[in-house]
């Protein structure tokens, strides 16, 4: 298993109850066939540029250990999901 990191930013319109079920679904996703280790929530940012006509958005970043294979899953999650703006997974060196 690797370790991976990952950025979501949340529509910045989504409530706190949306907010956690999202949480929720992406790290009961990871759970399935890996190890979540930590989940940080960093707040409304203010955006680099305007992405799907936001200006700001709701940064949660995911620390977790996983299969390749799951990787492909979750991002397909994220681009179904219509609160997800944007999004990266990033393999961490060991």
């Amino acid at each position: 298993m690797n370790k991976y990191e990952s950025v979501i930013i949340i529509n910045p319109s989504v409530d706190d109850d949306k907010l956690k079920d999202l949480e929720k679904r992406f790290t009961d996703l990871i759970n399935k066939d890996g190890k979540l280790e930590k989940v940080d929530e960093l707040g409304k940012k203010k955006l680099a540029y305007e992405i799907r006509k936001n200006k700001e958005g709701i940064y949660v970043v995911l620390y977790f250990e996983a299969n390749p294979a799951l990787i492909a899953e979750l991002e397909r999650n994220y681009r179904i999901t219509d609160e997800v703006i944007k999004f990266l997974v990033i393999r961490q060196e060991q």
